[in-house]
């Protein structure tokens, strides 16, 4: 069974950092490619970062190139996602992950609960 279990979500003023962090066990990690989605108020769910967890391959979306960064921690098992220059239009719940990639983009197959991040103007 896969459980994908996030943290680190919260309030911050447009301009601030923040990090997400999706916890997995090893296999999980092994078998699947990783990511993050989020989805907004009234909006479809959205990809925005992925990483190959065999290569450290890593890939987003354009709205969060430069500012966001998907990476990987193989000692604690876990993914996380630097959210850097956050906008008002960031303000989302955001999802981790994992599937299969497909291009530069994931097909997910399992969830986690979501974290909200929120970001004020």
């Amino acid at each position: 069974q896969v459980q994908l279990v996030e943290s680190g979500g919260g309030l911050v003023q447009a301009g601030g950092s923040l990090r997400v962090s999706c916890a997995a066990s090893r296999r999980t990690f092994s078998m699947y490619a990783m990511g993050w989605f989020r989805q907004a108020p009234g909006k479809d769910r959205e990809f925005v970062a992925g990483i190959r967890w065999s290569s450290g391959s890593t890939y987003y979306a354009d709205s969060v190139k430069g500012r966001f960064t998907i990476s990987r921690d193989n000692a604690k098992n876990t993914m996380y996602l630097q959210m850097n220059s956050l906008k008002p239009e960031d303000t989302a719940v955001y999802y981790c992950a994992a599937g299969r990639l497909a291009g530069q983009n994931l097909n997910a197959e399992y969830w986690g609960q979501g974290t909200q991040v929120t970001v004020s103007s």
